[in-house]
């Protein structure tokens, strides 16, 4: 057995768009860009959706179509990629971290408050896995305080909070997704971000592509050269080779998730009883980006799955353990007690639609006779 962590499902669809993209002439941001961000914003329902080159772009440019300033701060949850926390010290502002809850691995809604203070500007939840955090709590709190909220939904396409889609809640300023080779849906790098508010979509837009009135199809396509630059942009747009996968990737993104929860469940029943693993609250839906499982001998079950061809890996390193931002920020890890323990237990199982039947039994016999 060879089974990788991850495989992107790529079908000859997906090469005939991309080959079509290329046969078009125009492989820079174009038609097909504008094409994905029209179908992405009508399968969301949000006013606008703006496509970028990765998520990590799409989450600097919503800080900074919020205004976020030198010396503020922003609280992110310490159970995160460190792109969540890199881009808000990019303004050479503070990310305040928040421990996590044991049972889904977001952020503690209970331990916000004591956080904010009167330099605090945003929340930047995050939906570990594909759950959503819990939204409703986190609204009250920004609404107290006067807050925004930017939600880093990398993991989250698509999941629904109380019914409704991530990527158009009520009461979020922004929302951000992640087009990375491992997500749910793939342009190999990518990212979009989605708003109802017009003033954030236009700024977003105009940045990124260095702070340019107008992009360049749009002034081929208009027929006139002539463009201005009416802010400090950033070269974070996307390309019609991108747009043209994750068009593709668009129409199969549901049959996608069922693959992935077909595979859940069969993990879930499974391992009841017998192993824990990240829980799923029952007013929400998760995407199944991940599987998570918690045991007490993590780093030796890694090994010898991988040494029996099975892939795993871990979601992760908290921010407080990382050394520029342990140094830099002096973050006690004593603040993080529940981050530090699922840190210790946690392995994340392969878990995308091209994994067979077979793969998963193996995956599971092997699981099962090997962690303590």
């Amino acid at each position: 057995m060879n089974i990788a962590f991850h495989k992107t499902h790529t079908t000859k669809e997906e090469l005939d768009a991309v080959s079509s993209a290329i046969s078009s002439g125009w492989l820079t941001m174009g038609p097909k860009v504008i094409e994905f961000e029209n179908k992405f914003n009508e399968y969301i329902g949000s006013e606008k959706a703006v496509m970028l080159n990765s998520a990590t772009a799409a989450l600097h440019l919503s800080l900074k179509a919020i205004g976020l300033n030198q010396g503020d701060e922003v609280i992110v949850p310490t159970n995160t990629f460190v792109a969540t926390a890199e881009v808000v010290t990019y303004f050479n502002a503070i990310p305040v971290l928040c421990d996590i809850e044991e049972s889904t691995h977001n952020i503690d809604i209970s331990k916000i408050e004591e956080l904010i203070t009167s330099k605090t500007k945003a929340i930047i939840p995050v939906h570990f896995g594909g759950q959503p955090c819990d939204m409703d709590e986190i609204y009250m709190i920004a609404s107290k305080y006067n807050l925004k909220i930017i939600e880093d939904a990398a993991h989250a396409l698509p999941s629904t909070y109380k019914g409704n889609l991530i990527g158009n809640l009520d009461g979020t300023d922004i929302t951000c997704f992640s087009f990375y080779a491992t997500k749910t849906l793939s342009t190999g790098e990518g990212g979009m971000a989605t708003t109802n508010n017009n003033d954030y979509s236009k700024n977003i837009m105009i940045n990124r592509l260095h702070g340019i009135s107008r992009d360049v199809w749009d002034r081929h396509s208009g027929g006139d050269w002539r463009y201005d630059v009416v802010d400090n942009g950033n070269k974070y747009n996307s390309t019609d080779l991108n747009a043209a996968l994750g068009i593709v990737q668009l129409k199969k993104l549901h049959d996608m998730k069922d693959k992935r929860k077909s595979i859940a469940d069969s993990y879930d029943y499974a391992f009841d009883g017998r192993i824990d693993r990240v829980r799923i609250k029952d007013d929400r839906t998760t995407s199944y980006h991940l599987y998570v499982i918690k045991v007490n001998n993590r780093d030796e079950l890694y090994s010898i799955l991988k040494e029996n061809g099975i892939g795993t890996s871990v979601h992760f390193t908290p921010i407080h353990k990382l050394t520029y931002y342990r140094e830099k920020y002096d973050y006690i890890n004593e603040n993080y007690s529940v981050a530090n323990k699922v840190f210790e237990q946690s392995l994340s199982l392969p878990i995308y639609p091209d994994l067979s039947d077979e793969d998963v039994e193996y995956i599971i016999e092997n699981v099962l006779k090997y962690a303590k």
